[in-house]
């Protein structure tokens, strides 16, 4: 069901004429409909985009995969000796450490982990405002605590780095304070979609998994080959006691490619999740029936994100992994010695600067190929396009919204590793840990930390793709967004038109 749009000077206005359409069907009872509403004029036709990419990710995975088959190494095998030698080391008998309390309060802090971050979207949802200060005002205090420490330490360069970092974040502050109720409206319109398709938030959780699965993959099929990749061999020590192992010549063109290999994959499955986020809060942009839990709108778009778009996906991933590979062997080569320091950290931080302008494009483009099922170049130029034509460059470039998610997930991680530390002193769970009870706490409360901002921060990062999202659609489909929802319409017009007056 769309209306037809008319945006007069200042006020998007929305006339609403009954057509019965989903957002993904060319099929309309209203040709006229057709040419003025903006999905079905911008909505391309359902074919594959970018095959030759999705490809490439293919083949990527499949070597890899036959890697691990011929050379990997299977961490769970141990040989006789290898369990002897844990019996015994200099005639001593080694105590073995008992895992069962890590198990054990990872499966717990993990659940609650799962449901404080439940809370904290529901917190979002009621006080937006207050927390996109706080975390604001966080950032300002951290920067001049960060100064004060490196003072009082006798640490100049820290102190002044500190005050640095403090007075620009005054003056960020400063200048982006007239626009927290915008940010607040953004937030609080993209926690409103994702609440409406809870189960977007478990196929995060599903590609997360995936991810670490791949990890774990690719780790130990380039266990199996790194007889080929570093040349290693024992040498004498200084004293002449004994000998030790050096590693040297690294084969830095298997290096890359393999690097490619692992942030290519890692690319994309992050990259699905916001491109599918992106096409569930579409669905919910233009016809708010076909959201609900299992919905329609969420099976339709993780289809599209993994047939018709995957390739589109998978051309902004491999740019991004090959800078990111660069990275990496730039760092390589300069601890091996094989450039110097100084010309190893500028080219790292051009390398970072082109990563950052990518990874920016990338942010928006993936939100019209979810939304409209653009290609990638073609989705990366209409969606910049488009911000200029509305005079928005300013209004994207604000993280406010970025800045409370992660100030929210590192809440939940700071107060699971609190449990952590709880399960330890009140449970037996860790009474048979070997290093004994202080030991066992600073582990458990890093494994609480870990877990719970890992969790927190893969449903954060679906809240923030259903932001940008919004941002997109809120300047293509204003009047969409007035019919379907006239209360969360309102306050973004408002909060837009008191932060930039004249815009709308």
């Amino acid at each position: 069901m769309f209306g037809t749009s008319n945006q007069s000077d200042n006020v998007p206005v929305a006339h609403a004429t009954m057509v019965h359409a989903s957002p993904y069907d060319h099929s309309t009872s209203n040709a006229a409909n057709q040419d003025q509403n903006p999905f079905l004029v911008k909505k391309q036709p359902t074919k594959c985009r970018d095959p030759v990419f999705a490809v490439l990710l293919y083949a990527n995975v499949a070597a890899i995969i036959g890697v691990f088959i011929k050379y990997g190494t299977n961490p769970l095998a141990t040989t006789a000796d290898q369990q002897q030698d844990q019996q015994q080391s200099n005639g001593e008998v080694v105590v073995e450490n008992d895992y069962t309390g890590v198990i054990y309060s990872s499966i717990a802090t993990a659940g609650f982990a799962a449901v404080l971050s439940a809370i904290m979207l529901q917190v979002l949802m009621c006080i937006p405002g207050i927390l996109i200060k706080v975390a604001l005002l966080f950032n300002v205090v951290l920067a001049g605590l960060a100064a004060v420490a490196g003072f009082l330490s006798g640490n100049f360069i820290l102190g002044i780095f500190g005050a640095i970092f403090f007075a620009i974040m005054v003056c960020y502050a400063k200048f982006v304070w007239d626009r927290i109720p915008f940010a607040t409206a953004n937030l609080k319109t993209g926690c409103t979609a994702i609440r409406a398709n809870c189960s977007v938030v478990f196929l995060s959780y599903i590609f997360t998994a995936l991810a670490c699965g791949w990890s774990i993959l690719w780790s130990l099929a380039v266990a199996g080959i790194q007889d080929t990749l570093i040349t290693c061999v024992d040498q004498p020590t200084a004293d002449g006691t004994g000998t030790t192992t050096v590693c040297t010549d690294p084969n830095y063109g298997i290096f890359f490619l393999l690097f490619i290999s692992f942030f290519f994959t890692h690319q994309v499955l992050q990259n699905c999740v916001h491109t599918c986020v992106a096409g569930v809060v579409g669905s919910w942009w233009f016809t708010p029936e076909s959201s609900g839990f299992c919905s329609s709108a969420v099976f339709g778009s993780f289809l599209r994100t993994m047939t018709t778009s995957f390739g589109s996906i998978c051309f902004g991933s491999l740019l991004v992994a090959i800078i990111q590979a660069l990275r990496q062997i730039a760092e390589q080569a300069r601890q091996n010695d094989d450039v110097g320091q100084l010309l190893a950290c500028c080219i790292d931080c051009i390398l970072s600067c082109i990563q950052s302008i990518i990874e920016y494009f990338n942010k928006w483009a993936f939100v019209y190929v979810g939304v409209y099922g653009y290609g990638y170049c073609e989705a990366g130029k209409s969606v910049i396009q488009l911000f200029k034509d509305r005079g928005w460059e300013a209004v994207i470039a604000d993280d406010l919204v970025g800045m409370v998610l992660f100030f929210l997930s590192l809440i939940v991680g700071l107060v699971t590793a609190g449990v952590g530390v709880v399960l330890v002193k009140t449970t037996d769970l860790w009474a048979d840990f070997a290093p004994g009870e202080d030991a066992a706490m600073i582990f458990a409360g890093v494994i609480g930390l870990i877990i719970g901002l890992v969790l927190c921060s893969i449903l954060m990062s679906t809240i923030a793709s259903s932001v940008n999202t919004s941002i997109v659609l809120f300047a293509d489909a204003p009047g969409e967004f007035e019919k379907n929802y006239p209360e969360l319409s309102r306050e973004m017009r408002q909060a837009y038109t008191a932060a930039h007056p004249g815009c709308l």
